[in-house]
């Protein structure tokens, strides 16, 4: 009984020492390093894309061991020596796709847009990387490279004109896993080519027990799962997003004070244009029935619309 007690508290100390999911970049990146890859720096997994080991410097950042994975920097030897923190969907993808990087950019969305600054911070999204490798392959999508090694022994490969990017195989699946889960959560869009590519990743390299482990401590931190490493969800063409991240990372309503007038949310969901950006609600807004069934997009509250990018309709009153 005694010995039952003592490892019921242990595993309860463990539990409580890890933090609560981060809520900016630059938090996600000392909470990355401090709770998932703390081991991983000299370990044969090694960072993303050459799998070299690298030592912790500062906060979040590392110096890369390029003699561990046979790494040859291709031009830019500063950030050859670096570790950095890749974003495996790019901030630049999912900040096209919403209204606040057409206002102002990633600065913008930082300052606006709460369902961005959850993106950018989610850690499921974020994995240390070569600092060169990183900045090469830029905001571009995954794909097959037919280029030469341009890292020495490191097999990713970047196709600057074609603006593709091709991981090392070991990290193939994580990475389409990774994207899937982005694309789930947060409701974005991903175009036929890009999932095949991705579907066919995941089939091919299953998913790994170092890549179990960082799902594992990742969710216990998050408060909440990847379902397409753990097999909860599994990603067909024309997947249709679930949106979770649209829900739960918002802040919830203020009150509405009491009126003896029914609510707008009494009468239906709010409906978003998709092709204008633009919310119309069920009462006040003429155009609430105009809106193609195909552009439809629902949501719960004035302030769910708004953190997804839409305005409302100009007409309404």
């Amino acid at each position: 009984m005694t010995r039952l007690i003592t490892a019921a508290i242990s595993l309860l100390l463990c539990i409580t020492t890890f933090a609560d999911a981060p809520t900016t970049f630059t938090a996600a990146k000392v909470v990355a390093k401090q709770e998932l890859f703390f081991d991983q720096a000299q370990s044969d997994d090694g960072e993303l894309y050459c799998g070299c080991k690298w030592e912790w410097v500062g906060k979040s950042g590392g110096r890369i061991d390029p003699k561990s994975c046979g790494y040859e920097p291709r031009k830019q030897q500063t950030r050859a020596a670096r570790i950095e923190w890749e974003h495996i969907v790019p901030a630049w993808v999912f900040g096209h796709q919403r209204q606040c990087w057409q206002n102002g950019g990633r600065k913008n969305c930082v300052a606006v847009d709460p369902v961005f600054r959850a993106m950018e911070a989610d850690l499921f999204n974020l994995y240390p990387s070569v600092g060169e490798v990183n900045g090469d392959r830029s905001n571009f999508q995954y794909g097959m490279v037919r280029s030469a090694p341009q890292y020495g022994a490191c097999s990713t490969r970047i196709d600057f004109s074609g603006k593709a990017a091709e991981p090392r195989d070991e990290v193939k699946g994580l990475v389409a896993r990774s994207t899937f889960y982005m694309y789930d959560r947060y409701g974005l869009s991903m175009s036929r080519k890009q999932q095949q590519v991705l579907m066919a990743w995941n089939r091919q390299y299953p998913v790994t027990t170092s890549e179990k482990r960082w799902e594992s401590r990742t969710a216990t931190v998050m408060g909440h799962n990847n379902p397409f490493v753990t097999g909860e969800r599994s990603w067909t063409l024309g997947h249709k997003p679930l949106r979770d991240g649209l829900v739960s990372q918002l802040p919830a309503p203020h009150a509405a004070p009491a009126s003896n007038h029914p609510s707008a949310a009494s009468f239906g969901s709010i409906i978003g244009n998709r092709n204008s950006n633009v919310y119309h609600l069920p009462l006040g807004c003429p155009s609430y029935n105009r809106v193609a069934t195909k552009n439809r997009v629902p949501f719960n509250s004035e302030a769910e619309a708004q953190a997804a990018g839409y305005r409302k309709a100009r007409n309404c009153h």
